[in-house]
């Protein structure tokens, strides 16, 4: 199906209700996502972006039943990855002589995937396309999230197809932000950011500035995921200029693993503490073993602290904290303090392997961890709910 979102501007994309994983197992999509294309028809006919591989034939099906192939003047891929591409050798082999309008980077990349030399017309920032009485204006964005994205500006419906940034993996009956659960959408925009483009923020800040530099009214931004924000659309711009400014709440977060249950029994210990010196700090337990690891670098983003805790295992730490570690330390976390607990039998090293990831992650230690043999016993629980007392005194917010 296609729809009308605008003068002469159509949705073509698919929405994919069952996706439980992107990017491979990288990403968990729980609410699903969307692929969303569009189709502008003026003097000149351009389409903006493609589906994902799996969705190819109910694509193109869908677009012939719109428009003539042949008919398609342009085609502008703002990004290359195979979510916004995989129906594009499909595609060209309809009308294999359409010029692609795309970054140069973008032609590495889709020469680099698909193995074949289309006619490619490389732009940059500023450079426009036009469609008769409208044009497009092409803005690189790089590194939001890949070195070859861009987005395109439409004069006159003073519409931004901005590709992956400020969208979501979301899927909807809907089109608009306005039409959704607002909780939700929200959620998942925040995990969006959080996951993908918190190791950009210094980029976003400068392109979304430099993007409003520009004075240009827009009405409308088209993602390459989820919603269409068109009911103020520019509240998503203005959360991204706030999420990119390291930021956090009042929260603190505790990410344990646990054996035979000593760890854990800490852990809640030290959220008890944490409570009882700071009523208004809002306090999350998670478990890795049993949560989602993207969710939980949600929960690490807004946090203005965390701490972490596991048994040692083997002169290290469970392979859940290493594991987040990983995650963690690639998203370039700032302004975040942390300290380690845990439980051991023999030798401890635990907390020293915690106390090096917090500071390999970049997180401020703010006290050496704290460390109980074996199952904690009245005294113990004692020292961990003080622990946390302690911890949530050097983390006012």
């Amino acid at each position: 199906m296609y729809f009308n979102i605008k003068s002469n501007v159509y949705h073509v994309g698919n929405v994919d209700w069952e996706i439980e994983h992107y990017q491979g197992f990288k990403y968990s999509t729980h609410r699903g996502s969307s692929y969303n294309a569009y189709l502008i028809e003026e003097e000149k006919t351009v389409l903006i972006d493609t589906v994902s591989e799996p969705f190819t034939d109910v694509f193109i099906k869908n677009l012939k039943n719109k428009i003539d192939l042949k008919k398609i003047d342009y085609i502008v891929i703002n990004h290359g990855e195979k979510d916004h591409t995989g129906a594009l050798p499909e595609l060209m082999s309809y009308i294999p002589d359409t010029p692609i309008y795309c970054t140069k980077n973008c032609v590495k990349s889709l020469k680099g995937q698909y193995h074949k030399d289309w006619n490619f017309v490389v732009v940059k920032s500023g450079d426009t396309l036009s469609l008769g009485k409208k044009e497009l204006t092409f803005v690189e964005m790089p590194m939001l999230h890949w070195p070859d994205s861009m987005a395109c500006y439409l004069s006159q419906d003073n519409i931004l197809f901005s590709n992956d940034a400020f969208g979501q993996h979301y899927a909807s009956s809907a089109l608009y932000n306005d039409e959704v659960d607002q909780c939700e959408l929200f959620i998942e925009c925040l995990k969006y950011y959080a996951n993908i483009l918190t190791p950009y923020n210094k980029l976003v800040t400068r392109k979304i500035n430099e993007i409003l530099s520009m004075n240009l009214d827009i009405d409308m931004i088209c993602t390459s995921h989820g919603v269409i924000w068109r009911d103020n659309p520019t509240q998503i711009v203005e959360l991204y200029l706030k999420w990119a400014e390291n930021y956090k709440e009042n929260q603190i977060t505790i990410l344990y693993d646990t054996m035979w249950d000593a760890t854990r029994l800490m852990a809640e210990a030290i959220a008890k503490g944490l409570i009882q010196e700071d009523s208004e700090v809002r306090v999350k337990l998670l478990h890795l073993s049993k949560k989602d690891k993207n969710d939980v670098i949600s929960e690490v983003f807004k946090s203005k602290a965390i701490l972490v805790g596991s048994p040692t295992v083997n002169k290290g730490v469970l392979t859940s904290l290493a594991s987040i570690f990983e995650l963690i330390k690639s998203l370039g976390f700032k302004e975040k303090q942390a300290a380690s607990f845990g439980s051991y039998g023999w030798s401890g090293e635990n907390i020293k392997v915690l106390n090096e990831k917090l500071k390999e992650s970049g997180f401020e230690l703010v006290n050496d961890g704290l460390k109980i043999a074996w199952t904690p016993d009245k005294e113990g629980i004692e020292s961990c709910m003080n622990f946390g007392r302690e911890f949530a005194k050097s983390t006012k917010f």
